[in-house]
């Protein structure tokens, strides 16, 4: 099978699911088998403690279409992805995890999704959850100011199968815990048509879940950079240089209007004070010099995107024409 002709790659990341991957690989296999698809599956072990590379490295000399990836130690699901995203060979690929919640099933109809509706991103939406109601009221909860925040309209970010065409996980970048905001990252790429499918949530059948409560704080924090990144990333200058001048302006006219009501005063004889013995010249004094600091920030932050992309030249083209 030579690269080009590979339609599906299914990445799956995993840390200590040795129990699960023989049984999801031939459940993959089946359902690819009976589409009549050629695919390829990638597992990326990210550090796992168990068994789980060996389970890999066997699986993998049982069937071609098999690869492996193995971190030297645990980066975390995002880590994972990206390192699948920039390996994968297929023009459809899909993502789902390791621990069979997420069923292979799903596969045909997520690759008709993208090939014949030609959505760039289609997302899982587990409506019917098998999850304790303390991991399913967060989840709830982050998926509301989610969509909040971004503008894009899903029910379940979190929902680890996912369906992309190759142009979308080959022209964005994730990192820290963004693997949450693939579909946010993707519209704000340009990537916009982007649809959700119920699928099947089933109930774990190995071992327990890898996630605890403090994902969902982290979680919030990195959407809020991304949306920080997204508005003001190319343009540092529109935030920083907007508040430094305002506040080196309000500063400055604090300053001035303390100064001259002290020559006011004096003028007609009119009790006065000081400059320096007023609160308020401090405050004006500190407005100075952080708005200064902000201007200066912008500025840097300016130069600093000019470099990174006369460099890199890293902006999505979604076609060419001519030699």
């Amino acid at each position: 099978m030579t690269h080009s002709a590979i339609q599906i790659s299914v990445i799956v990341p995993l840390y200590n699911e040795d129990e699960s991957l023989p049984e999801l690989s031939e459940w993959i296999g089946r359902v690819m088998n009976e589409n009549g698809f050629s695919y390829e599956i990638l597992f990326i072990d990210d550090g796992s403690k168990d068994q789980s590379w060996e389970v890999i490295s066997r699986l993998s000399l049982e069937n071609a279409s098999i690869r492996g990836f193995r971190f030297v130690r645990n980066y975390g699901k995002t880590a994972a992805l990206q390192t699948g995203f920039q390996a994968a060979r297929g023009d459809v690929i899909i993502t789902m995890d390791a621990d069979l919640q997420d069923s292979p099933d799903e596969i045909p109809e997520l690759y008709r999704m993208i090939t014949q509706e030609r959505y760039d991103l289609v997302s899982g939406w587990k409506k019917k959850r098998f999850d304790p109601v303390t991991k399913t009221i967060p989840t709830k909860i982050f998926n509301a100011a989610t969509r909040s925040i971004s503008g894009v309209y899903l029910h379940d970010f979190n929902c680890g199968l996912k369906a992309y065409r190759k142009e979308v996980v080959k022209n964005i970048t994730i990192y820290g815990e963004m693997h949450r905001y693939i579909p946010v990252i993707a519209k704000w790429n340009g990537f916009a048509k982007i649809g959700e499918k119920v699928v099947q949530h089933r109930p774990r059948k190995y071992g327990h879940t890898k996630f605890g409560l403090e994902r969902f704080i982290f979680g919030f924090l990195d959407l809020l950079s991304i949306a920080f990144v997204n508005k003001f990333g190319r343009r540092p200058m529109h935030l920083f240089g907007s508040l430094g001048t305002l506040m080196f302006f309000l500063g400055t006219i604090i300053a001035f209007w303390l100064l001259g009501k002290k020559i006011y005063n004096i003028y007609h004889l009119l009790p006065y004070r000081n400059v320096t013995d007023n609160p308020l010249f401090f405050l004006a004094l500190v407005a100075i010099m952080v708005g200064s600091q902000l201007f200066l920030a912008g500025f840097l932050g300016e130069l600093f995107v000019k470099q990174s992309v006369s460099k890199t030249g890293d902006y999505n083209i979604s076609e060419r024409v001519g030699n």
